[in-house]
């Protein structure tokens, strides 16, 4: 396998819409017409109850560790770059695989939980810090919406910190990476931002509020 075609594999496993698939497979039919229209483990645990939402979550996720792992599977001495970057570029692709599905005429998630997964591959410690700040927010404020932007903007500061004040090795590029990832993830949310913003942003509910 090659590099381009190991970016293109990368997109295409990162463009698989979990939760569609799994609002069909549960029952409910297609979630873009309910609740929110969004096809993300919210708008189906809204729909379908927490363990299909659970089910997707996971399904989000390990497309991005997927992503990483295939490139450190299949990599190859005469690609253009060095293993961790071929790891990091699939991630990249399979987050932008996510936010614009080829299966969905190029729309797709907000790409938060396919970034956890390839980050969580990458850079566990500063995505499990950004986590954290996520369940804070989300616990204390119900908004999911902004406990994914806490945590993406918690993580590119961890990422930060652990560079230039822990002085850990993380390479420039991946600095710049999950910069850009979570300005990416803080874009994709912009119509919440307006939301929050215009106090019409829906609280997340523990229970399912649709049949």
């Amino acid at each position: 396998m090659g590099f381009v075609v190991n970016l293109a594999v990368a997109f295409l496993v990162g463009g698989i819409p979990f939760g569609l698939i799994v609002g069909y497979l549960s029952g409910h039919g297609d979630i873009r017409r309910q609740g929110s229209g969004n096809i993300g483990a919210t708008n189906l645990w809204r729909i379908a109850g927490p363990a299909a939402a659970v089910f997707a979550f996971i399904g989000d996720i390990g497309k991005g560790v997927l992503a990483v792992l295939i490139a450190r599977w299949f990599y190859d001495p005469s690609w253009p770059v060095s293993n961790a970057t071929a790891a990091l570029a699939a991630g990249v692709a399979a987050i932008f695989g996510h936010v614009f599905s080829p299966y969905r005429g190029f729309r797709g998630g907000k790409g938060v939980s396919t970034a956890l997964g390839v980050f969580l591959s990458l850079l566990p410690l500063e995505v499990v810090m950004g986590f954290v700040a996520f369940l804070v927010v989300v616990v204390l404020f119900r908004y999911i919406s902004l406990g994914s932007m806490i945590g993406a903007i918690v993580f590119v500061a961890a990422v930060w910190v652990a560079r230039f004040g822990l002085h850990r090795a993380i390479s420039p590029l991946y600095l710049a990476v999950a910069s850009f990832v979570g300005l990416l993830i803080l874009l994709t949310h912009r119509q919440n931002i307006k939301r929050l913003l215009d106090g019409t942003e829906s609280r997340f509910q523990w229970r399912k509020t649709t049949a």
